[in-house]
């Protein structure tokens, strides 16, 4: 397919550090402009589950990823395209600082490469609280540091006061960056959080659209939100072609297997381009909730368990027998299962204590140790997620841990800190690992699991 000019309106929300309130001001722009009648499409850098979500409860459409690591830089400009259909604008959110990325990969991944990559000008978000006139040090740094990235406008976060306001402004302008916008500290645009960052979307429904709805109307009136619309509008057309989920998989005939893909609180971290691939390759999805439903899905022939938050819900995964035996049986029957992370955990003898599927000979437990990184992978063995030798860029994100850390055989091999690692369970017919990958950076994936997929 031919590509063509792509002249949709887009801007990078960026910081100096995680913190600074990149997720608060995102968001509240996403929701003042969609109330504002415009149709937004919301993205966020990086392997992050969760702001997404608040995207997608202040645009009423999907939040999307854009992952250099995960997907390859040359796909970064296509999914943007394929998420940015029919919108008015576009919002992206970015990740940690402006220049942060892949640890020791230079650029890689970095909300700075994004922009390049997007074409993007970026509105800097500063968390002025203990600021002066030293901010325009800072921003002068920032915008010297790579003159590719274009630092377009500020918005000061956590004023203080009128007079603390005029300090800022007077010393950016000294640089020639405007302030497009003040917020004051306001404890109703909150989000509670915990040990993987801020509470899901999906357990918090009716307080998070409270929180998006108070975030609009904060930046409604803290933001010259015309002034934020013309930057966008200044990005200049991309030439792109659309990431096709269709073209990436080929087309399959025959039946179309039914695939369940486990959601609801326990079960939200997920990209929407994995079940959009799914759907290419000829399957049928079937949403559902391990929290609430008994039994999986009539007549499924596979299962996606993907990541989240088990070990919030344990007590009530376990207690939902029927399921885990339901589970445990489909297993038995020869049912192809694709898990990571909380999938892994669900699939395993026990949880903190308390019984899981039994799918998978591990037992789990929470830690006070964080993993975290991104992973080069290579597959040990033959799955229905992926042949033997195939490589894959994924991303670690958990404070539990099983034991054993890998079956026989295990899933994948990689390096982390200078030493080997095997990790994960696979099989022929199973593959449960930590590791997230973001399917549109290997679509064969989508159809293998969707050929592994026989009647039951």
């Amino acid at each position: 397919m031919r590509s063509a000019p792509l002249s949709v309106p887009r801007i990078v929300i960026a910081a100096p550090a995680s913190g600074h309130g990149k997720t608060t001001v995102a968001t509240g722009i996403i929701k003042a402009l969609t109330d504002r009648g415009f149709t937004v499409a919301p993205f966020k850098v990086g392997p992050d589950y969760i702001d997404p979500g608040y995207h997608s409860l202040a645009a009423g459409r999907t939040g999307r990823n854009l992952d250099p690591y995960m997907v390859g830089t040359e796909r970064i400009a296509p999914l943007f395209a394929h998420g940015a259909a029919g919108a008015d604008l576009a919002v992206v959110e970015g990740v940690m600082g402006l220049y942060d990325g892949a640890t020791g990969e230079g650029e890689l991944a970095s909300t700075a490469q994004v922009a390049k990559l997007l074409d993007a000008p970026v509105l800097f978000v500063v968390d002025a609280a203990a600021q002066g006139r030293s901010i325009a040090a800072l921003l002068h740094g920032f915008r010297s540091f790579d003159p590719a990235v274009r630092i377009a406008g500020v918005v000061l976060n956590r004023v203080g006061s009128d007079n603390h306001r005029n300090i800022l402004t007077q010393a950016l302008d000294e640089i020639g960056l405007p302030v497009l916008g003040a917020l004051r500290r306001d404890a109703a645009v909150s989000a509670p959080s915990r040990h993987l960052g801020l509470v899901p979307v999906a357990e918090r429904r009716a307080e998070a659209l409270a929180s998006v709805a108070a975030l609009g109307a904060l930046v409604d009136t803290g933001l010259q939100l015309d002034e934020v619309y013309r930057l966008a509008r200044s990005a200049p057309p991309l030439d792109v072609t659309a990431w096709d989920p269709f073209e990436e998989v080929g087309s399959r005939r025959g039946a179309r297997p039914r695939i369940a893909v486990a959601s609801g609180p326990a079960f939200t971290f997920s990209y929407a381009e994995n079940t959009e691939l799914l759907a290419a390759a000829g399957a049928e999805v079937c949403p559902f909730d391990p929290l609430r439903e008994e039994k999986l899905p009539e007549r499924v022939c596979g299962l996606v368990l993907g990541g989240g938050f088990p070990e919030v819900y344990a007590p009530e995964l376990a207690a939902n027998e029927a399921l885990r035996e339901n589970v445990a049986e489909f297993a038995r029957l020869g049912g192809a299962i694709a898990a990571e992370c909380a999938g892994l955990l669900y699939l395993g003898k026990s949880l903190d204590g308390l019984p899981m599927c039994g799918v998978v000979d591990a037992e789990a437990v929470m830690t006070d140790r964080l993993t975290l990184g991104y992973r080069h992978a290579v597959a040990a063995s033959e799955s229905v997620l992926a042949a033997a030798g195939t490589r894959v860029s994924g991303h670690e994100f958990h404070r539990t841990a099983v034991s054993p850390s890998a079956g026989s055989p295990p899933a994948w091999h990689w390096r982390r800190n200078g030493g080997a690692v095997t990790e994960g369970f696979a099989g022929a017919r199973i593959h449960a690992s930590y590791l997230h990958l973001h399917w549109a950076g290997a679509p064969s994936i989508a159809r293998r699991l969707v050929e592994s997929c026989g009647v039951l």
